[in-house]
Order: C-alpha cells, then sequence, then structure tokens
C-alpha cells in the first residue's frame, strides 16, 4: 500500500485532537447491549462518510502511533467508514476488529506496512 495514504492519514492525526465520546466500558447510545472495549472517538474538524468526524480506537498506550485501520461496510445503514487504530496492541486491535464485526456491520484490517530498514 502506498506510503503517502499512512503519510496522509498521519497527518490528519497530527493536526487533530483526539475527542473520546466514549470511553471504555461505556455503552453505545443506540445499542446498550454493546458496551466499547477500548477508548472510541473521533478526530476533530474532520469529516467520515457518516458525517461526523473520522473515527479513532485509542489503545490503552495513550500514543498516537497509527498502526492500521479498519474498514466498514454497514449494508443496513448503506455506509462506509475507516476507523484509525491509534496506540493499540495485538490484543487491543484483535478486540477492536471483533467490534467491529458484528451482526449489523462487517469489518477489514489493513495494517501499515513495516517500514524498510
Amino acid at each position: 500500500m502506498s506510503t503517502e495514504f499512512w503519510e496522509a492519514l498521519d497527518r490528519l492525526v497530527a493536526e487533530s485532537r483526539v475527542v473520546i465520546d466514549r470511553p471504555k466500558g461505556t455503552c453505545h447510545p443506540r445499542y446498550p447491549e454493546l458496551a466499547y472495549p477500548l477508548d472510541y472517538g473521533y478526530l476533530d474538524g474532520t469529516t467520515s462518510g457518516d458525517g461526523g468526524g473520522i473515527d479513532v480506537w485509542l489503545g490503552a498506550s495513550g500514543t498516537r502511533d497509527l498502526s492500521a485501520v479498519i474498514l466498514t461496510v454497514d449494508a443496513f445503514k448503506r455506509d462506509a467508514e475507516i476507523k484509525l487504530l491509534l496506540g493499540c496492541s495485538e490484543e487491543e486491535t484483535q478486540i477492536a476488529l471483533a467490534c467491529s464485526n458484528n451482526d449489523k456491520m462487517r469489518a477489514l484490517l489493513v495494517r501499515r506496512p513495516k517500514e524498510k530498514t
């Protein structure tokens, strides 16, 4: 995958404030049976397919290192989105992916390629 894609996302992350509007353990406002397993929010000042900010999963490390993106398709809502994984461990990456793959939507994980040294 193009390094320019990842660099463009890095710029968005660097230039935006991360807003966590659904802290780990809180329930989804429309689906109370869904509790967020990680901090979840968005990049302030950006726009995603649903009209809100670009979604982010924030790992426990608290860093803003972008390691992967999750692409989602919701056939019921008829939309698709990108979710950035910031500071997520491998375990947290798998948790975010599992949460994004449910009876309402399907998700695909795209990992950032390792840089060649």
